[in-house]
Parts: C-alpha cells; structure tokens; sequence
C-alpha cells in the first residue's frame, strides 16, 4: 500500500487549541484519557491522530502551512486569478494591511495547537503508565510537539508555551502568558533529545510515515543552527550524513514524484492520498481532505490562461507562482536540470507544445514543476483536481547537507562545508565551487544554493531573516522589519485572559 489512511483521536482532547472553540463548544464523546491510555494500540491510535493533524494544517485549502511558510518570500508570488483573490494571501505576499484577523494566519495558529493539545495529552497520560511501547510514544509524540512548537517560534517569536492542557473549560484554566523564543528553544531543544533517544533509526521504522532518529537528530541541528549553536549542531548533522539510510535521490528530476516518495532522501514527509475519490459534490470545503487540495491551489492556472499539452500537467488555480528573481537565479547558475525539476519558463511551455494566452495575474514568465499538477499523480475516481496524492517533504536529505554546511563555514571549518556543499550541487549537475572559496565568500554560495535547491520549499524567507540579509534581498517588495513575524492572532489575544494587546508582535 502506498500510504496509510490516518485516523483521528481527537476525543482525548479536553482543551484542543487556543481558539474561539474552547469557550463555544463543549467536549462530546470524551473519553476517559487515564483509562484509554492502559492500552498500546490505543497509544498508538493517538499517534497517528497526530499526522492526521500535521497532514491537515499543511493542506487546508486555502489556508496551509506549506504555503503560508512561502508567502512572504522572493522565490513565488501569491498569484491566483486577481489582486482580490484570497485577499489574506495577497496580503502576506505583498507585506501590506497583513490582519491581525487574517484567517490564514490564524488558522494554521490554531491547527499547530491542536497539534501541541494531542501531544500533551499523549505526552501527560503515557509519562504516567507504564505501557510496553512507552519510550516510543513518547519519542515520537515530543517530536511532534518540538516540530510544531519549532514552526510557531520561527513565524512568531514568543509564543505561549503550553505542556499541560487545562483541565477544565474556564477562561482561567485557559489563560496563559507568552513564553520566549529562547525558553520555547529550551523545550524544543528537551523534546528532541527525548525523540533521538527513543526513535528507531529510518531502516527499521514501522510504518514509511513514521519519523525517526534521523529525522530528531536533523531537526534539532536545523534548531541549533537558527540559534546560532553552529558547533552543537555539527554532530547532530554528522550523524544523519553517517547513516546510510539517508542520502540524496541520485536524479534531482526524481525528488519530487510519486515513486520517491518516504524514499532516501526523505527525512519527514507528509502523506496524502486519492481512495476517497472526492468531486465537486461531497469534497469538505474548509475540513478534511486526504487529498492533498493544495496541489490544485498552486497549478498553472486555467481560464484559458495556460495551455499546458505537451507537460504531462492539468490546470490548477493559478497560485503560488514562481518569481523572475528565482528563474534568473537558476540561469545565472547554469543550473539546468534543477531548474527543469523546479519551474519551466513561457519559452520552454512553448518548445513542448504548450503555450499562454492572457497575462495571468502576478505572472513573471513562468510556473512550477516541483509539486506540479501531475497527472500521473492524481486519480480517475472523483474529480482529478481535487485527488492529488502528492506529498509534502516537509525535511530532506538535502536540506541536512546545507545545514550542515552552513554550520561547518560558521564554525571555519571550510573544507567541509565546500564538501557537503559540492553534494548539493554535484546532484544538480553543477560543478563543485573552488577549493580556494571560504569565509564570507562561502557563505554567500550557501544562501544561494539554499535559494535553488529549496525554493518552493518555504525556508527562504525565515533563513533571510535569521541571517539578517531580508532587507537586502527584499528591497522594493515593500517588506519591513515588521514582517520578519506574523501578527499573533486577535482570536488569541480575545480567549487567552492572559495576552493583552500589548502583547502583540511589533507594528500589528
């Protein structure tokens, strides 16, 4: 079987998230968590429980982490059909009138969350039994807990830092000050300890969905290295790059189909899946698909605007359009077969027998290959549009490399950051950078590497500001220093007796 179908435990939950549910809906069908939790496959019931919610903040029509994490960056433009075309999505690309009420925004607050809500509740009910499996439910429940808290921190700064769910629904059970970034590094830093040491290695995880201890030892040098602990990390990365379970997908072309999928070069990946066969009729508008929908947001768009034959490609919604600053990125570079892998230019469309009428809306001269709307990734049952089975790599082999790197130049280890570095680029059909390139100089073939090998992925924006070059690299677009965070919800602050407008990020 090529993916499993996640299931739900939400039931466990007393408090799911900081949101206007908690004072509105009561719990139905709770069950009793300190009994449920006598039980292994209940356990790993609530785990699964745990991807199913990953799966959907990362896919939710229109309102995704995946894309939300792009948005304020210069490797794609929000696009879609017109300036007024998911407003809240225009708003974040264009760094301006960004809401505090922007639902995008507070919709993948909110999912990460309930995320964190199931983590403690498995996290609170496992410490206190004594279960079999209890060392890797643990593991893999703080390591989910670490991911989310790790996201929220990277796109909001000081955050509330919640591991106990409140125990009864009251607004001073409920109320709970910002904790921050540091002490949110501090427990995400404690969380993946936990998961290195009790997830089994990528070889010999159950299921090809379930992370691992290299995916653990990634994520926290990935952490280290947003901190600036470049010299912690390196082991971290050393280990993951040791392990022979991980390595590179040899053709670049191949990262991103659906036979690569959990494959090598995947360190955690999110699955999705086509059998419920939806259409027009009965798809979950604003719930749960286990179609991956976003694929449909982000194809080139119809409306007798792209004419796609001759590219294995079906029209999507126009969103999520690549950048001219990352097409000539790619041809400043020579890199060819990367960037076939990544986006295909109008002339290119036309060479294969495609071809573009009208000027669709924020268009730059190109759309994207990487997460295509392929067809050979959807199905015949349902509507096609609306059943792609395309996964999100949410953390890849790659990515470790140029961590790994950029640790190693901040550390004047350069030897070894050119080696990692060389990878990345050998794997593209690049030419390895010169034995003589260091320092500085080898920094900034990091960033753009980073640039070329990620894009698309939603990394460029945060690594722009964490390297303190945003500004630069985004200058005309209108960007500020006030768009290095999203606004912290006004839903939050309403529920959460203990937020006060005053503690809203800078200019919001």
């Amino acid at each position: 079987m090529k993916k499993i179908i996640y299931s739900m435990v939400l039931v466990l939950i007393v408090s799911i998230a900081c949101s206007e549910d908690f004072t509105e809906v009561a719990p139905v069908g709770v069950l009793e968590s300190s009994t449920f939790f006598q039980s292994e496959n209940n356990a790993e019931e609530a785990l699964i429980g745990l991807y199913d919610l990953m799966q959907y903040n990362y896919a939710k029509d229109w309102s995704s982490a995946f894309f939300l994490k792009q948005l304020p960056g210069d490797a794609a433009n929000a696009a879609g059909g017109s300036s007024t075309d998911q407003t809240q999505l225009q708003d974040i690309d264009d760094y301006v009138n960004v809401s505090i009420s922007n639902p995008s925004i507070e919709s993948v607050w909110s999912l990460y969350y309930n995320t964190i809500a199931l983590a403690n509740t498995i996290i609170n009910e496992v410490e206190a039994g004594d279960l079999s499996n209890k060392e890797f439910v643990l593991a893999e429940a703080k390591f989910m807990r670490a991911w989310c808290y790790f996201e929220l921190t990277t796109m909001w700064g000081d955050v509330p830092l919640r591991l106990v769910n409140p125990s009864e629904i009251s607004p001073e059970a409920f109320a709970i000050s910002k904790s921050t970034r540091a002490d949110i590094y501090a427990q995400v830093e404690l969380d993946l300890a936990a998961a290195i040491a009790g997830l089994p290695d990528k070889s010999a995880v159950s299921q090809n969905f379930r992370v691992s201890k290299g995916a653990a030892q990634a994520t926290l040098g990935k952490v280290l290295v947003f901190q600036g602990k470049h010299s912690e990390a390196i082991p971290l990365f050393e280990a993951v790059i040791s392990n022979a379970a991980h390595d590179l997908e040899p053709n670049v072309a191949d990262v991103w189909l659906e036979s690569t999928e959990f494959g090598i070069e995947s360190l955690f990946e999110l699955g999705y899946i086509s059998t419920n066969g939806v259409d027009w009729g009965n798809i979950p508008w604003g719930g749960r698909t286990e179609s991956n929908l976003h694929i449909q947001l982000m194809g080139p768009r119809g409306d007798g605007f792209f004419d796609l034959t001759g590219t294995g490609l079906i029209n999507g919604w126009g969103f999520n359009l690549p950048t001219a600053k990352l097409v000539s990125a790619f041809e400043a570079a020579g890199d060819v077969d990367r960037k076939a892998a990544t986006v295909m230019t109008e002339a290119e469309l036309e060479a294969v027998g495609g071809s573009l009428t009208g000027e669709p809306w924020d268009y730059e001269g190109a759309f994207r290959t990487k997460y295509a709307t392929r067809t050979s990734q959807t199905t015949s049952d349902g509507v096609a549009e609306l059943n792609y089975t395309t996964n999100w790599r949410l953390l890849r082999y790659a990515e470790v490399l140029l961590l790994a790197a950029e640790a190693y130049n901040a550390e004047g280890q350069d030897g070894n950051a050119r080696t990692e570095l060389n990878k990345v680029r050998s794997r593209a059909g690049l030419a390895d950078v010169p034995d003589t390139l260091a320092g500085t100089d080898l920094f900034d073939a990091i960033v753009n590497e980073k640039y070329l090998e990620l894009a698309h992925e939603g990394q460029r924006f945060w690594d722009l500001v964490r390297w303190g070059i945003a500004s630069t690299e985004l200058a005309g677009t209108g960007y500020t220093s006030k768009n290095d965070l999203f606004p912290i919800p006004a839903s939050e602050i309403d529920k959460n007796d203990a937020l006060t407008i005053d503690d809203q990020n800078p200019g919001y």
